[in-house]
């Protein structure tokens, strides 16, 4: 079991950039494969970004793709998402995810979640 909290988000203007991050606790981290997930008022959660448990293999939605990084560090139990040249049709309720084994693009394979941090981007 992983209990993650997510950190980092704001209002920011378009063009401006943040940096998430997401600290989980409990001993299976570094085994755990990690995402980025959104949801705007009114839509579906969508897949933003993931990252295998060793950092290797990183995966990005094409609307975020260049733009958005995502990384780990499991010695201090923490996966970053920098946000750069930020849109605002980012605005969104980012939420982190984790699961056993591989990484997906798919919300319901993951076990554990965020409670989500509001990112907000003006025009």
């Amino acid at each position: 079991q992983v209990q993650l909290v997510e950190s980092g988000g704001g209002l920011v203007q378009a063009g401006g950039s943040l940096r998430l991050s997401c600290a989980a606790s409990g001993r299976t981290f570094g085994s755990e494969a990690m995402a980025w997930f959104r949801q705007a008022p009114g839509k579906e959660r969508e897949f933003v970004a993931s990252i295998s448990w060793s950092g290797a293999y990183k995966y990005y939605a094409d609307p975020v793709k260049g733009r958005f990084t995502i990384s780990r560090d499991n010695a201090k139990n923490t996966v970053y998402l920098q946000m750069n040249s930020l849109k605002p049709e980012d605005t969104a309720v980012y939420y982190c995810a984790a699961k056993p084994g591989g990484t997906s693009n798919i919300a319901a394979t993951y076990e554990n979640w965020g409670q989500g941090t509001q990112v907000t981007v003006s025009s």
